[in-house]
């Protein structure tokens, strides 16, 4: 019964000094490199594009963004008028400046078949440009009112 009390104390002890780790760290020369505050707001890529990819593609539901490496990657998404069709995409985000180049928009596209399996079909490529187009207006948008 002892042996269980003081195992219980010293994993209590543990768990708190392992917790206040993450807060205060008494080895720390107090020179990091930067407020967690800053570091959240700096992702890798231009953050206009970044905001104007999520705002312009929102009707395709999220699956996974990655806002240092650039990528966003959108899941299935069945329009209601044609329900034997699916879109899913991904959106590279290629560079911190506000480029035309620096913006890069994949499209997938698939069919069902009478069996009801998925086949994957050919994307008009002046859909995936079109997307990039309003991708890159929208994100000029957000620089102008961020400008001015």
């Amino acid at each position: 019964m002892a042996f269980n009390r003081g195992a219980s104390i010293a994993l209590i002890a543990c768990s708190v000094a392992l917790a206040s780790c993450g807060t205060l760290n008494p080895f720390s020369r107090g020179d990091s490199a930067a407020p967690a505050e800053t570091q959240a707001a700096n992702i890798g890529v231009n953050s206009f594009l970044w905001r104007a990819s999520l705002d312009t593609l929102e009707f395709l539901p999220l699956l996974t963004a990655d806002p240092w490496g650039g990528v966003i990657n959108y899941d299935w998404h069945t329009p209601a008028e044609s329900p034997n069709e699916r879109f899913k995409a991904t959106v590279m985000i290629l560079d911190t400046r506000l480029r035309a180049d620096a913006l890069n928009v994949t499209v997938t596209r698939e069919v069902r078949n009478e069996a009801g399996q998925w086949i994957a079909q050919p994307v008009n490529p002046q859909t995936e440009t079109d997307l990039e187009n309003a991708i890159l207006t929208r994100a000029r948008e957000l620089n102008l009112a961020y400008a001015g």
